[in-house]
């Protein structure tokens, strides 16, 4: 509140502040040449005075060039004289010469200083003439060689505010300066300035007064229009105010409904877990009575196997059911760990998928080929390396199983149509004389039933991602069945024929794809058409 209150104070003197500066610098000089113009004129006309005044025909300027110049032959020299070559040292006389030359110039430098102080006169056009009296002037010299100043004092006693000092006064380019403490006499005139300056000081204090006033109303006006503007601010703030509080019931409103609907997906979650939970119980109470049921099975196939009268024939195929029989049995305890566990409470490790992939394709090839009339493709990437998961391989495997079952219907599901649309357009065209039809019905139908399914299995790398791609040339979907295909109990498989005639599905199997995608924070996108197949695209993280 406080620095609202000086941020108000400082603008509404900014704009007197303002024009208050710019007066003074417009004013300065003027002002300064009003005020202190007779001075500024004295120490004029004294610097004048210093470089020009001329004692035998030679200015102040002149010999310090003189001495400057006899010095640095002086100097030049003694330097030659302490050189460690005797063939350049010069004479004595020569050096005792030039020393002599430089306190010549030195002295001629204090004699006319002290003849140009003696009498100090200068006439000024329609006045008395003016008199200077020195009490001191110094000549120094601005170099490196540690020069003694050049000092004249006229003795005269003298008090701080008697004097006045010339500032220094350059005569030489070479950094010669002239200081000077003195005294201007003009006879009558130093009241009169006196009187004119005290006149001229109460003129500017009555202009600054008048300025203060104008800046005083110009200050009050400002801070009546501050006010008027804060209590505006002040009305549009309660304004916004009671608009934010209404914004903060509506966000209060739809936060509850979105409560709401977080508490009914969580209780949804929770009854598709239970769902999920009773399935696995019945799943694995019937792989558990199946696994019972073969071991009488594998028990008979030991004692034929044990007999002598096998032809070698008959003992291969023998070996080869029990083998069956042991893979059966070693997946069906496989399916017995996935259901006895929760999909949310996966057992991570690390996977490669590329491997997964190959042995879902391994497993399922043959019978994909021989039974289910279905080519089955496998395109890894970068072939022999692995491409690294993490997840549960069990929950995982049962996860692809289940999409590869969705691709393997799907392309039954396109055999089906093809067959139902053949029999339409040769029912329409040629009706069958007969029960078995005209031989063109015989070769549309003949041409549907031998299509064939193609379901392709991907992996690939993007950037620290992990893709797998299960492409089939199947039925396809509808926009809204791709939306709702992984609803729990959405299925449209009630209404079509399944492969080898099992009965119409309970729309759990994406389902649980689903969910045990989720709880491995893997992503599943699917990319559909009627009648031109169907991609699902599962991307992972890809594991260091």
């Amino acid at each position: 509140m406080i620095l609202r209150r000086c941020w108000l104070v400082l603008r509404a003197l900014a704009v007197p502040l303002l024009m208050l500066g710019l007066a003074y610098l417009l004013l300065r000089e003027p002002l300064i040449s009003w005020l202190q113009g007779d001075e500024l004129y004295d120490q004029e006309a004294l610097t004048e005075w210093v470089r020009e005044a001329r004692i035998y025909q030679t200015a102040l300027p002149e010999l310090a060039d003189n001495y400057l110049h006899a010095r640095d032959h002086y100097l030049g020299l003694k330097a030659k004289s302490e050189s460690a070559d005797p063939k350049v040292h010069p004479s004595p006389s020569d050096l005792d010469l030039a020393r002599q030359q430089m306190e010549t110039a030195r002295e001629q430098i204090k004699v006319h200083v002290q003849v140009m102080c003696d009498a100090v006169t200068k006439v000024y056009p329609g006045r008395l003439p003016l008199f200077a009296v020195p009490y001191s002037l110094t000549i120094r010299f601005d170099d490196a060689l540690g020069e003694k100043p050049l000092v004249w004092d006229s003795g005269k006693p003298r008090q701080l505010k008697q004097y006045r000092e010339l500032p220094p006064v350059q005569i030489h380019p070479r950094g010669v300066w002239v200081q000077m403490q003195y005294q201007v006499h003009v006879y009558a005139r130093r009241q009169l300035s006196e009187r004119q300056a005290m006149t001229r000081w109460r003129w500017l204090g009555g202009l600054g007064l008048l300025l203060l006033s104008v800046a005083s109303v110009w200050f009050f006006l400002g801070l009546r229009r501050q006010r008027y503007r804060e209590l505006r601010r002040l009305q549009a703030e309660q304004q916004a105010g009671a608009a934010e509080r209404l914004h903060l019931q509506e966000a209060l409103k739809r936060q509850e409904a979105e409560q709401k609907q977080q508490d009914a997906e969580r209780t949804a979650l929770e009854l598709r877990s239970q769902l999920f939970a009773n399935i696995g119980i019945m799943a694995g109470s019937y792989a558990h009575n199946i696994k019972n049921l073969l071991v009488r099975p594998n028990d008979l196939l030991g004692r034929c196997l044990e007999d002598d009268g096998l032809s070698p024939q008959q003992g291969q195929m023998l070996h080869e059911v029990r083998d069956t029989l042991g893979t059966v049995t070693e997946r069906l305890q496989q399916i017995l760990q996935t259901v006895r566990r929760d999909p949310s409470r996966s057992e991570r490790e690390r996977l490669d998928l590329n491997a997964l992939t190959r042995e879902m394709h391994q497993m399922w090839h043959e019978m994909a080929a021989s039974k289910w009339k279905m080519d089955l493709y496998l395109d890894l990437a970068v072939a022999g390396e692995p491409l690294w998961i993490e997840g549960d391989h069990s929950h995982l495997q049962q996860a692809l199983e289940n999409l590869l079952f969705n691709a393997r219907d799907a392309t039954f599901e396109k055999r089906n149509y093809l067959r139902d649309q053949a029999r339409k357009a040769t029912d329409k065209n040629a009706p069958p004389p007969d029960g078995d039809g005209s031989p063109q019905r015989r070769q549309a139908l003949i041409a549907a039933a031998s299509w064939k399914g193609e379901v392709y299995l991907r992996t690939r790398r993007e950037g620290d991602k992990a893709v797998l791609e299960i492409e089939d040339n199947g039925i396809g979907m509808t926009e809204e069945v791709r939306r709702r295909c992984k609803d729990t109990h959405f299925s449209t498989k009630r209404n079509n024929a399944l492969f080898a005639g099992l009965s119409a599905g309970m729309g759990l199997g994406l389902s649980f794809v689903a969910v045990i995608l989720e709880h491995h924070k893997a992503t599943m996108e699917v990319i559909s058409e009627p009648l031109r197949g169907a991609q699902f695209r599962v991307t992972f993280a890809a594991a260091p």
